[in-house]
């Protein structure tokens, strides 16, 4: 899960930011067309489409160094919780399945043996198919 959050994370920052700029851009846009709509029929801006939400358009293009980088968090923020879900859901999938092989480790030693570090390397320097000891092992 934790991996897909990155991954949401970063894909949400890379497609935010220009979606951001996407935002800004558009409420400028609708803005002039607006001004120009106005000016052209003779109508309040109030009749027009989006006629209401002038302030809110005009503020949103002035400030496009906030909305830019706004809308890339809340965008990488989105995508990070639906990504880590997907990645709980995958892992769950993959765990349900008993598909996996399971690995047993005996580490036991038989009665009287030691583990030691300096006796491996000294048994497997003997072991050497060439007969030459090797010069890591203790020599």
């Amino acid at each position: 899960m934790r991996a897909g959050a990155w991954a949401g994370l970063v894909l949400g920052l890379v497609l935010g930011g220009p979606l951001g700029a996407a935002v800004a851009w558009l409420a400028g846009a609708i803005v002039g067309w607006q001004r120009d709509l106005s000016l052209t029929l003779g109508l309040a801006r109030n009749l027009l489409p989006f006629g209401d939400q002038i302030g809110v358009l005009r503020t949103i293009s002035t400030n496009w160094l906030l909305v830019v980088p706004g809308v890339a968090l809340v965008t990488a923020a989105v995508t990070a919780v639906v990504l880590s879900l997907v990645g709980g859901i995958l892992a769950a999938a993959y765990n349900a399945t008993g598909g996996h092989a399971s690995i047993v480790v005996d580490l036991t030693a038989t009665e009287g043996a030691t583990l030691d570090a300096d006796d491996d390397l000294a048994a497997h320097a003997a072991a050497e198919p060439d007969g030459e000891s090797r010069p890591d092992a203790g020599d």
